[in-house]
Order: structure tokens, then sequence, then C-alpha cells
């Protein structure tokens, strides 16, 4: 699923959560037997375990898929697992760092759902039968039919509740609803079902009263701070990214607003690397009051990623230049 500019911010904002249900939209049966036929034409099939869009060998429950290897790897291992399928690109930053969030996340998950890396240079026709038009793209299949998706770059918090969603939703032999799983918390219940309805400021105020009653809760404190982009964001008036873009040529005061605004619609957008590089931009032709809130905002931003990720180090090199 792609989420366009041209959609309203509190569509965009619940796009980053959990995309929209395609539950039995792509049938990949056609795409298995076509699959077949070309890797029964081939001496050898093309290998599945080398590295992949995001240029690192696979880890523990990461598999790298071609067309020739998308039966197996994909279609059958669905059967009874999830298998979530990312379609990348090697040159796409963005992909790297989906690609690296998804790989920790299965990493933690230890086995309880298979990461499938796809290149979409290298595998057309899996790119052509999910519909691929940019990466990267993530794809949840289940039982040989993908059932959920969503475009663009994305948070930790935001990819982990998208998965958590998609588990949740399935039976206990593709890794949802497992037995002896821990109560589940009530007030987290909520805070989650505020945020799934788009009221991000009542969900904002949830997760402070659990992070109040537990002040060690890490997931809470990063929910606090999500909720609070998401609360903001989505209350910003469509096309800021061109106001942004029609103000480039300006310096001081009338460049910060347009610069923040358009800011929040590149990360609600699925563009974190677009943020950050207006923000650093803007940074560069201000300063005193101006630049300090610039870069006060593009702190918090970061603060929604995970500290290792690539376009967050890179933004970081970039604002230490446009300091200093």
């Amino acid at each position: 699923m792609t989420t366009p500019r041209g959609a309203s911010p509190q569509d965009q904002a619940r796009a980053l959560r959990t995309a929209a249900a395609m539950a039995g939209a792509v049938d990949l049966s056609g795409l298995k037997a076509r699959a077949e036929a070309k890797a029964a034409q081939q001496a050898r099939p093309a290998p599945s375990g080398e590295a992949g869009p995001a240029g690192a060998a696979p880890g523990p429950g990461v598999v790298d898929v071609t067309d020739q290897s998308f039966p197996v790897e994909v279609i059958d291992r669905s059967a009874n697992r999830l298998v979530v399928v990312l379609l990348a690109a090697s040159y796409s930053e963005q992909s790297q760092a989906m690609a690296a969030v998804l790989e920790k996340l299965a990493a933690d998950d230890a086995g309880r759902w298979t990461l499938a890396r796809v290149d979409v240079d290298g595998a057309p026709g899996v790119a052509q039968a999910f519909g691929a038009q940019s990466v990267p793209m993530v794809v949840a299949v289940a039982a040989g039919r993908a059932v959920t998706a969503f475009a663009g770059a994305q948070p930790e918090p935001a990819a982990r509740q998208w998965l958590d969603d998609v588990l949740a939703q399935l039976p206990p032999e593709f890794g949802g609803g497992v037995a002896g799983e821990a109560p589940s918390d009530p007030r987290r219940d909520a805070a989650e079902q505020l945020a799934g309805d788009g009221d991000y400021d009542g969900a904002r105020a949830a997760y402070e009263a659990i992070l109040h009653a537990n002040p060690g809760d890490a997931e809470a404190a990063a929910a606090v701070k999500q909720m609070a982009f998401f609360a903001r964001a989505t209350k910003g008036e469509p096309g800021a990214i061109a106001r942004d873009d029609a103000a480039a040529g300006a310096t001081g005061e009338e460049r910060v607003a347009p610069a923040l605004a358009a800011a929040d619609e590149e990360l609600l957008t699925g563009s974190p690397k677009g943020a950050f590089d207006r923000l650093i931009a803007a940074i560069r032709v201000t300063a005193g009051d101006d630049r300090s809130a610039l870069r006060t905002r593009l702190l918090e931003l970061f603060e929604l990623f995970d500290p290792a990720d690539p376009v967050v180090l890179a933004a970081r090199r970039d604002l230490a230049g446009a300091l200093f």
C-alpha cells in the first residue's frame, strides 16, 4: 500500500502504524507457478542466502529471495508461518534503513516469523506480483496471500506496532496468539486503541500515565514521543513541502515555520531523510533563536529512530557540519 502525499494527514499517519488490510487482494499462486516453470528450465536456480538489498549476509530468521526461490522461500514457507517480504534496492538509503529495522525485529522475535529480502532489480517478477511502484515496500504474507502492506521506511516503533498488529490477527500456527503469553495491560490496550483511532493527544496522555506509574518503561517513553509527533504532524495543513520549496531562498525567521511543517510532512510520507535534510538546510541559513528552534526539532525527530540508524547517523554528521 502506498500513501500519496495528497492523502489526508490522518491517513498518512495511520499508514505509519498499520496499513489498510488487503487480505486476499494479492493471490501469489500465479507467480509461484511461473517461477517453478522457469526454475525447471534452468540448470541451477538462483540461490537464496547471498547478500541481500541491504548489502549484508542474512542473519537468523532472514532469507534472500529471487524470482526462482520465491515459491519455496515465501509461498511454501507461509503455509504455517508469517513471512514479511521486504522489497528493496541496494541504491536506496530508505531500503537500507528499513532492512536494518526489520532485521533487528526478526532477531528480537527469534524465529516467530521470517523476513524475506527481495532486491527488486534482481527479482522483477516478485516486484511486479506485489505491484511495487517504489521501494522500500513491506508485505506480510500468510497462507500464500499478501494480507497487509506499507510503503516507505518507518521507524522501529511504527514497524514494531505494525508487525504486532499483523501477528495479533493470525492464528497460533502463524506465530499469533502464542499460548502462555503474559496477560495484556488494559492501560496499554486503551492507549493503543486511542492511537489506532487517530486520537494521538489522548494516546500520548495515556502513555504518559503509564510512564508516570513506571518511569523505567522504555516502551511507554518511546510511545509518548511517537504520539507527540503524530499529534502535531497530523494537524498540519497539507502542502507544507511545496511551501517550503517556495521558501528555499528565505533566511532567518521566514525560513523556520515552512521548514518545520515540511519536515513533519516528509516524515508522515515515509521520508525521514527528506525531513532531516530540510531542517539541516534551514539551519544553514539561520542563526540565534531561529536556528535553535530548528535544531531542537531535528533532535526530537532523531529520537523517533534507532540511534544507530544509518540515516540518523548521516544526518547527525550533516548537522555538525551545518553548525560548525
